[in-house]
């Protein structure tokens, strides 16, 4: 079975779906602030995965993290960036 749209029905929907993912993005901004360096949960919920499968990754060294004032771990946004852009996929058309 095979479904087709008219480019123009689906407009609306497209719209509704960025505008949605844009508001969630600047709400997510804006009550980040400037802050530097996140907690294991806060990182891993930034990026949408358990804590413990962010924590594995750090453990094989895949992405940095610092340790600050005994075993407490942060990791910094560009480490999160950096972390997003190695597991990076193209699209394929």
């Amino acid at each position: 079975m095979q479904v087709t749209f008219a480019q123009d029905d689906l407009r609306p929907l497209v719209q509704a779906v960025v505008s949605e993912c844009l508001a969630r993005l600047a709400a997510d901004e804006a009550r980040l602030g400037e802050q530097m360096a996140f907690s294991e949960e806060e990182a891993a919920r930034l990026i949408g995965i358990e804590p413990h499968v962010l924590r594995d990754a750090r453990l094989r060294g895949e992405i940095s993290a610092s340790r600050i004032a005994g075993r407490r771990i942060r990791y910094l946004r560009q480490d999160i960036v950096a972390y997003l852009a190695r597991n990076r996929t193209e699209a394929r058309n």
